[in-house]
């Protein structure tokens, strides 16, 4: 028996996987130390949970475990990475290069920056929301610091070309950054080949627990340098100051050493479902289309257009499954999505814009009734 409503917004949180849970839970009672007391087993058997865990992270993104500097969130993530190196390097050097397509986390944080003096450059993507390294390298100054750009896109799922804009960056001897939340767990990522010197991702995006993150730094790079924007204790080489939450770091570790198991298999799974999906919709539904690259993307995510109708409506009656618009939420109405809007898409057709995502417990059954239910849904709104 199918339970609804079906759960397909993967990419806005990941449900924890059973093996972080359990992995998880002696470290809430009875491995309760303090990972910074240093003359006891009780912060011994903490601390070691710790090493285990950055050693998991690390083996993921092909990182070494002292560069990984765990975090809130992506978005604490971000936060220290751009401001870090912004309170490092300015004002002799104040110059960002970002996209319109990037998450709120880096767009508001740019914001930020510029009321204290940054330069802020927003380059145009093209309508796939695919952005070409002669473009970036174009825009890179003499006070240029940073490139920060998203490894894949939450909401159309689009990957950058990484590895070349890592290497103009490194001959350009610009430090690159770049928030892979979404990307981390679902396609194979590689800090040293792809010439990354930070790296912002989540624990809770890729079956993990939420409140836990990280933020990779390149210990070989003037990423080091970054300023620290928590201070007390000077915990994680002075990157993070904080008591550390062992028990979501043992579950990020524990979901990180998954991912890589499993990587090329939910990788196949996700991506032949998302297909079934998305030709489905488009073979059954008139007036719907694809946003995003259609290759270069992560193999889990759909967006999809339905041309014609009110999305805000369209949304509300989708009560038998979870998706997403990928809309902001303001206090009185829902804003059309600043990503569809930076690839050219109108205000009524980017409201009218649903995200599929599925994930690796997204079954062939739920595939099937949305096909027929979002059929069903979309004939009666347009009667």
């Amino acid at each position: 028996m199918m339970k609804y409503p079906i759960y397909l917004d993967y990419n806005a949180t990941c449900p924890l996987d059973e093996r972080v849970l359990k992995a998880m839970l002696p470290y809430f009672s009875e491995h309760f130390g303090n990972p910074a007391s240093r003359s006891h087993l009780f912060g011994w058997k903490a601390q070691e949970a710790i090493d285990i865990a950055r050693e998991q992270v690390a083996e993921l993104i092909h990182a070494n475990p002292k560069e990984i500097v765990f975090t809130s969130g992506a978005t604490e993530s971000n936060n220290l990475a751009l401001k870090g190196l912004f309170e490092h390097f300015s004002p002799e050097k104040n110059h960002i290069i970002t996209l319109p397509t990037e998450h709120k986390a880096i767009l508001d944080v740019c914001l930020h920056l510029e009321k204290l003096g940054a330069e802020i450059t927003l380059l145009q993507p093209d309508s796939s929301g695919m952005i070409s390294p002669e473009a970036v390298e174009k825009a890179i100054r003499p006070n240029t610091f940073l490139i920060s750009i998203m490894y894949a896109n939450n909401e159309i799922g689009t990957i950058q070309d990484i590895a070349k804009i890592g290497a103009l960056a490194k001959k350009h001897n610009v430090l690159f950054h770049t928030d892979a939340t979404q990307a981390v767990g679902k396609v194979s990522v590689d800090v040293r080949e792809e010439n990354i010197d930070l790296l912002s991702m989540s624990g809770h995006k890729l079956y993990g627990p939420k409140g836990i993150g990280v933020l990779y730094v390149n210990a070989k790079s003037d990423a080091k340098n970054l300023v620290a924007q928590m201070d007390g204790g000077r915990h994680q080489r002075g990157f993070r100051s904080g008591t550390l939450n062992v028990p979501l770091i043992v579950g990020l570790g524990k979901a990180c050493e998954i991912a890589q198991f499993e990587l090329k298999k939910v990788a196949k799974q996700t991506e032949n479902l998302r297909n079934q999906l998305e030709q489905g919709i488009l073979q059954h539904v008139a007036g719907t289309s694809i946003n995003g690259h259609i290759e270069k993307r992560l193999p889990n995510v759909s967006n999809i257009s339905f041309e014609g109708l009110d999305g805000e409506r369209l949304l509300d009656s989708f009560k038998e499954i979870a998706v997403s618009s990928g809309s902001a939420c303001t206090s009185a109405s829902i804003e059309p999505s600043h990503v569809l809007k930076s690839i050219g898409l109108s205000d009524e057709l980017a409201q009218a814009s649903i995200r599929f995502s599925v994930g690796k417990y997204t079954t062939q059954s739920d595939i099937d009734f949305t096909i027929h239910y979002v059929k069903e849904i979309v004939e009666s709104l347009k009667l």
